[in-house]
């Protein structure tokens, strides 16, 4: 039996407790800040009243976080597309998806879930990103709810069984779709492939065989395309820095340098794509497989979703071209993008501050980032 009561520390704020949580974020300097920055048009009295007047999470989300999303994506982007399997599991599933932007993939799934059927997914978040106290709450009146982090083996335990059962407890008992990315942190060379420790912990909440509790959830892998990735040289560095010193760790400035670039870069087209739930395939996985085979089948079915659904632009064709030597996709681009994707890929390199930069090193690295996603899109088809 499942206690709402254990989840108070991680959920998002319910309906009634949001006119305290706006008055606590309306005092605040740094968020009043970061809201008058984001709306321009608006006075801070006008912002304020739009809070105010939001009853639920989703208003909030339809009166604020819409309209400032779809503002970047006029700016930043030639548009958003969502296309699907069946409409009728959009708004009940758990959407695993590969990852790109730490903010704005679950975002921009939530922008077009609205236009669709009117609803947002909840998001997984992980509490290293809530670097400021306003953060954490302005998250869980965004829907959010906390993946705890620096924790001890002990407490990790006990904290994975907690997200497992509030994922399920989400899902089956408030009806609510979330969001979660197949592991943890960004795969940033795009080689996108679900981490059984992610299926371990969303089994958790049920004793006994994992493929039943996996199936109460409903998962429908989702396949996230940007064209362009506003971070890519910031990751193409970071894997430079790791080569160099595989001891490093990135700071929360360096987080925070992802945030922002992410969110004010220009990403060119952008699609999603929601697989149907995988229930049926799971259903295929016999009964007597051991149970750590069936965590590394059910990944494999996700995957094989995932990388069959991806949407691909001539960066991808063409990088792909200059990584492996493989033409077969030279008629999916010209010679004048050809020329325009080399200036890209100079550009990118050249933004990159190290003091000893590798720059064939670098220029690999943004390759792969385009090109593996037609890799597996390849291996997963053929």
């Amino acid at each position: 039996m499942i206690n709402p009561a254990e989840f108070e520390e991680i959920r998002p704020y319910n309906p009634e407790e949001l006119p305290a949580i706006y008055e606590e974020l309306i005092a605040d300097p740094e968020f009043k800040e970061v809201m008058t920055r984001a709306f321009p048009q608006l006075s801070y009295e006008q912002i304020c009243g739009a809070m105010r007047m939001s009853k639920t999470n989703l208003d909030f989300q339809k009166t604020l976080v819409k309209p400032f999303l779809q503002e970047l994506l006029n700016k930043l982007s030639k548009g958003l597309e969502l296309s699907y399997d069946c409409k009728e599991q959009l708004g009940n599933a758990l959407y695993i998806s590969n990852h790109r932007d730490i903010i704005l993939d679950s975002a921009f799934l939530d922008i077009a879930l609205v236009n669709e059927i009117d609803n947002t997914v909840e998001i997984a978040i992980g509490d290293n990103l809530l670097i400021r106290p306003w953060i954490k709450k302005l998250v869980r009146v965004n829907r959010s709810f906390i993946v705890q982090r620096s924790l001890t083996m002990r407490e990790l335990l006990a904290s994975s069984k907690r997200l497992s059962s509030y994922i399920h407890y989400a899902i089956n008992e408030k009806k609510q779709p979330v969001w979660i990315a197949q592991r943890e942190g960004r795969a940033k060379d795009s080689n996108d492939f679900t981490a059984e420790s992610v299926l371990k912990m969303l089994a958790m909440y049920a004793p006994g065989d994992p493929i039943e509790a996996l199936k109460a959830l409903n998962i429908a892998p989702t396949s996230m395309s940007y064209e362009y990735d506003p971070c890519d040289y910031l990751k193409a560095k970071e894997f430079q820095q790791k080569r160099d010193n595989p001891e490093h760790k990135k700071s929360p400035f360096d987080d925070l340098l992802n945030m922002q670039t992410g969110l004010m870069g220009y990403k060119g087209h952008i699609h999603f794509h929601v697989a149907k739930c995988i229930n049926e395939e799971l259903d295929k996985i016999d009964a007597d497989t051991p149970k750590g085979e069936k965590f590394a089948i059910a990944a494999q079915i996700i995957d094989r979703a995932i990388h069959s659904n991806y949407h691909f632009w001539p960066i991808n064709y063409y990088f792909y071209e200059q990584l492996t030597g493989d033409t077969r996709f030279a008629d999916k681009y010209t010679v004048e993008e050809k020329a325009k994707l080399d200036a890209y890929l100079a550009g990118q390199i050249a933004k990159v501050d190290l003091p000893e930069k590798d720059e064939e090193f670098l220029r690999k690295k943004i390759l792969e980032m385009y090109a593996n996603p037609v890799i597996n899109y390849i291996k997963a088809t053929e």
